[in-house]
């Protein structure tokens, strides 16, 4: 849900896959710091559902777990970034990374960044809120999405790709969300914390769109990137 620039239907190849994995046995490993048991932990169980959906082999959602939590040698030592800035034509952007290198990371995001711009903390970031976002699929025509989110406390609700909705929540309520949801004829298809732009930027040269778009793809093809957050209409 982060990129939402991303051009939608594509195919996804092998290595599109192990990327995906990559990305979230991260978010499972620093999730797991909290206890190994997505029962006890709603950090972890988030992600967990996410990694199934996903179809993470289980050995590898295993061994994610466990090494997060300490249990494995070598446990994980991953930081949290998050970098601000701007795209070309002054789109802003909000970068998380998770990085077991911060000298390296900071390294790729000012090379990542120079066809852009590199703002300090603060930057953009007022231009966001940060809110849980939650992506779920009616389970048959008479479900209503502004009835769910009412009932289910979440704060606003929108269409999303495919007949599904996102549901927008408070920070603290993203879990109780998520298990209410299913109560009121929808079912959860993903569930994160973000970064949803206040007032996008419209771009209708397809020339300058294009080049924000290759921009935004350059930095997530970075490996330490776990999501982009772009302030750009359409």
């Amino acid at each position: 849900m982060g990129a939402q620039w991303k051009a939608r239907h594509k195919e996804v190849a092998a290595n599109a896959k192990g990327k995906i994995f990559g990305k979230l046995a991260k978010e499972i490993m620093v999730a797991a710091k909290g206890g190994a048991d997505p029962s006890l932990n709603s950090r972890l169980r988030l992600v967990v559902e996410q990694a199934k959906k996903a179809s993470m082999p289980k050995d590898t959602l295993d061994r994610a777990i466990k090494k997060g939590a300490g249990l494995l040698d070598g446990g994980a030592q991953l930081e949290r970034l998050v970098y601000e800035g701007f795209a070309p034509h002054r789109v802003p952007v909000i970068v998380e990374c998770l990085s077991d290198n911060v000298n390296r990371t900071k390294s790729s995001m000012n090379v990542l960044f120079r066809k852009g711009q590199l703002g300090a903390e603060g930057s953009v970031s007022w231009d966001f809120s940060y809110v849980g976002m939650i992506e779920a699929t009616p389970n048959s025509q008479e479900s209503d999405a502004e009835i769910a989110a009412i009932e289910a406390g979440a704060q606003d609700f929108e269409p999303s790709e495919e007949g599904a909705s996102l549901f927008i929540t408070d920070v603290t309520d993203l879990d109780a969300v998520c298990k209410a949801l299913p109560n009121h004829g929808f079912t959860v298809v993903s569930a994160q914390l973000g970064y949803r732009p206040k007032n996008p930027v419209t771009i209708s040269n397809d020339a300058e769109r294009e080049e924000v778009e290759a921009f935004l793809e350059a930095i997530d093809a970075d490996d330490d990137v776990q999501n982009v957050y772009v302030g750009l209409a359409g």
